[in-house]
């Protein structure tokens, strides 16, 4: 008898702060049993899990698939191969295109784009400003339902009225902001940290207050109108501290950090462009205070904000390269060897961070229970690789990470059923 159910067997299933040996049925798209042993029926399709875990898919808000407008650097068809690669089943597009997501009908473009050719669930962020300018708004009412939420990524909002203006937009619309926070007047032309490399090496720098003095203003503004408020990629270790006393006081404040951000400082730089992103890699102070934003849950979310360039653009150094690096394929095997193997944090910690936790506070769905939609992935904890940027599935190939030994390989990712990806 013909069956169309996949089983998952074996697999240690790892989902809400626990793990368990379990099976995982599949069938019509949907998660339909969760049960320590499935019996097999003829026809049934078996993918052995043995050794393995099986989490919910990996969730990245943040990541740049640069289409439509800059289709040498990535696509949605190449930057979802690489989330898939990854384990990633749910992917937040960020606006810096052409055009731009600001009106309905731009966002259209990218829309038809996604429905063409993605493997993974892509959910675009429109921007918070026309064409990412930061002076007029968007409409926040008629782009919401199409939206994960609004930001100017790229660009912090520089006005102090026209974020405040935003936010309250944002609270009639129920949508949260997801800013980029940077003053431009304090970079003064800076491309990595303003720290001990860039005096080494003659290197301009940039300073930590050009991000935090924006986070510390965004806060008062998102406590004042009760803003739902997430904070882009933090970096230092002031971000943390002050996000840790804004979550103290009630306010709704959620943020992000990268793996590079909490595996490297500047010191571990190179004359290279793939050491090139924005914000900058920072010191190891500033490294550790995100290390500890993430075991006390100041930092809820890790997001890869994968940046692809063409070769070109990063063959300039430090000084000339574009900013941006890839971080989709290796975001999972960097935060499992170096956090979850070191003993930093659990495997299910880094679960939550990587997948639970952004769900929950863009209010996703779907998750690893019965009755959800079967967006799944499964790691190989024992599996060891060279990051070698050539077996990449995005066209970017700069990555801090090129030669690391990591553990951790994502063998298999579904989507609403359908295998995308399998090893």
């Amino acid at each position: 008898m013909a069956s169309d159910r996949v089983i998952l067997k074996s697999g240690r299933i790892v989902r809400g702060g626990t793990s368990e040996m379990a099976d995982v049925v599949v069938c019509d798209g949907k998660i339909v049993q969760i049960a320590p042993e499935v019996a097999v029926a003829e026809g049934d399709k078996v993918v052995d899990c043995t050794g393995k875990i099986v989490v919910s898919g990996l969730v990245d808000l943040h990541v740049h698939l640069r289409e439509p407008g800059f289709e040498a650097k990535e696509t949605i068809a190449t930057g979802t191969a690489a989330a898939a690669h990854g384990g990633f089943t749910t992917v937040c597009s960020m606006p810096n295109l052409n055009p731009a997501p600001d009106t309905v009908e731009h966002l259209q473009v990218q829309l038809d784009a996604i429905k063409r050719d993605a493997v993974v669930k892509v959910l675009p962020y429109a921007t918070i400003t026309r064409e990412r300018y930061g002076r007029e708004l968007v409409d926040f009412a008629a782009l919401k339902p199409m939206v994960a939420g609004f930001s100017d990524d790229g660009s912090g909002v520089q006005s102090d009225d026209v974020m405040r203006a935003a936010m309250a937009e944002a609270v009639k619309a129920d949508a949260i902001i997801a800013a980029h926070c940077e003053v431009n007047e304090l970079l003064k032309g800076g491309y990595i940290h303003d720290g001990e490399y860039a005096a080494k090496h003659g290197h301009k720098g940039i300073c930590s207050e050009s991000e935090w003095q924006q986070i510390e203003r965004d806060i008062e503004l998102a406590s004042e109108c009760g803003c739902r408020y997430h904070v882009c990629h933090i970096s230092t270790k002031e971000s943390v501290e002050l996000i840790r006393q804004a979550k103290k006081r009630g306010v709704k404040i959620t943020c992000e950090t990268g793996p590079h951000y909490l595996t490297m400082c500047d010191m571990d730089l190179q004359e290279e462009g793939r050491f090139k992103m924005n914000p900058p890699i920072r010191s190891a102070e500033d490294r550790d205070a995100l290390v500890e934003g993430i075991k006390d849950g100041t930092i809820d979310v890790v997001a890869t904000d994968h940046a692809p360039h063409t070769l070109e653009e990063k063959s300039r150094g430090l000084a000339g390269s574009a900013m941006g690096v890839v971080g989709l394929e290796t975001s999972f095997a960097v935060i499992y060897t170096k956090l979850v193997r070191e003993g930093v944090i659990t495997l299910e910690k880094a679960v939550e961070l990587m997948s639970e936790a952004p769900r929950k506070i863009f209010n996703l769905g779907g998750g690893l229970c019965e009755g959800q939609a079967a967006d799944i992935a499964v790691f190989d904890l024992e599996a060891e690789f060279d990051v070698n940027p050539e077996d990449f599935h995005s066209k970017g190939r700069s990555t801090p990470f090129e030669g690391w030994h990591l553990w951790g390989e994502c063998c298999l990712t579904m989507v609403d059923g359908k295998i995308v990806w399998q090893r």
